[in-house]
């Protein structure tokens, strides 16, 4: 089945010195590192999406800012698709899923940042296009929330998140449960 890896938002201003960092965000992008290797050895299609907000005045993601810019840790390497886009979900407006379907993509590997944004929004997404969708939940981070009042711990924003979508969006698997996966299926 030709797989593609999904590496979301996995920007500067996410990390501590960053304009809006999470939760647990360096390890997220260490498994993330794991995975986009695996995938580079494997021969399957790697993806990177890069949020970046369209005004100056956003609160991160500037245009052309530092902060807009991939992580190095995960950096895309030469023919390595990388797509822009200025929404929370990765399809709208972009090329994504002309690319996967051009590439003959049926299974996409999802991973990233923000948990309960972005990452929320392409698993459903993809579901929704009818790709199967593995989702590797230790390589996503999330930040403190605040609804009416009551504040949500990061941890269980993620957790709630990666619930709600392993119950009917994707298979929800930690990085080393995906390599062994995958190394098994080789």
């Amino acid at each position: 089945m030709p797989k593609a890896l999904i590496v979301i938002d996995i920007q500067n201003d996410y990390f501590p010195d960053g304009d809006w960092p999470l939760v647990g965000v360096e390890e997220a992008a260490a498994n993330t590192a794991r995975l986009i290797a695996a995938a580079r050895s494997a021969g399957d299609l790697v993806v990177h999406i890069r949020h970046e907000f369209e005004s100056a005045a956003a609160p991160f993601f500037r245009p052309g800012s530092k902060g807009a810019a991939i992580h190095a840790s995960v950096a895309p390497i030469e023919g390595e698709h990388v797509v822009l886009k200025h929404q929370i979900n990765s399809y709208l407006g972009t090329d994504l899923k002309s690319h996967l379907d051009g590439n003959g993509i049926s299974e996409v590997v999802i991973c990233g940042n923000m948990s309960h944004m972005c990452v929320d929004a392409a698993t459903r997404a993809s579901a929704d296009f009818g790709y199967a969708v593995v989702l590797v939940h230790d390589a996503c981070a999330s930040r403190d929330l605040e609804f009416n009042g009551t504040r949500v711990p990061a941890a269980m924003a993620h957790a709630a998140f990666m619930s709600a979508l392993s119950f009917a969006y994707a298979k929800a698997l930690s990085t080393d449960e995906y390599l062994g996966q995958a190394a098994k299926a080789a």
